[in-house]
């Protein structure tokens, strides 16, 4: 008599989250917040990147100070620049050398021990490519973090962050101060056109 086979029973497709997690962890070695199942999906910050996060209409004038595979993502009117991993404890002293520490700027930043929301990877293209655009405007419409620039997969994308240890030119990793000085330059001018707006009555 023939052993009986075990038929395997079939897989539970993976779901939106499951998926976006495993394109973080096994795609770009990036660590995700261990959340149950169909939970948004966060990213660990500090082991890979840390981030500087500002108004987004600030953060735009700082994007030409960045490697072309710098990855920037948007989320509610708010622009989050990665940085290289370390580099958040050094944006309070950088500010203060180039004179912009006494002023609130409304910039932050976020390092080891802080979580971000993981914008959803990019949607690949027939060919299998994926396109340096994020997956949808109707996302960051409804507060939901998207990729401005998101990260190449096959690469050292920490390679191309901004750091403090570029000063100089050295290397091919963009220029923090640089980076840092264009930011506050643009909050201080935001700050300044809503102070000297007219008050609205109703």
């Amino acid at each position: 008599m023939a052993a009986a086979t075990t038929v395997p029973l079939p897989r539970r497709p993976l779901d939106a989250s499951d998926q976006v997690r495993r394109w973080y962890e096994n795609e770009l070695g990036w660590p995700t917040v261990p959340d149950g199942p169909g939970a948004p999906v966060r990213l660990f910050v500090g082991p890979r990147f840390d981030v500087l996060d500002v108004p987004a209409e600030a953060g735009r004038a700082a994007l030409r100070h960045l490697a072309p595979g710098s990855p920037v993502a948007v989320q509610d009117g708010r622009m989050r620049l990665l940085l290289a991993a370390g580099s958040a404890e050094e944006v309070p002293g950088v500010l203060d050398w180039l004179e912009w520490g006494s002023l609130r700027l409304g910039l932050r930043t976020l390092s080891e021990g802080d979580v971000m929301d993981a914008p959803a990877p990019p949607e690949p293209d027939p060919a299998g490519h994926r396109p340096p655009l994020p997956r949808g405007a109707a996302d960051a419409a409804q507060g939901a973090a998207v990729w401005l620039r998101p990260p190449g997969t096959g690469c050292e994308v920490e390679a191309s962050l901004p750091t403090l240890s570029a000063l100089g030119g050295g290397g091919g990793a963009p220029d923090l101060v640089r980076v840092l000085d264009t930011v506050a330059t643009q909050c201080h001018r935001l700050r300044l056109r809503v102070c000297t707006q007219p008050p609205a009555f109703s």
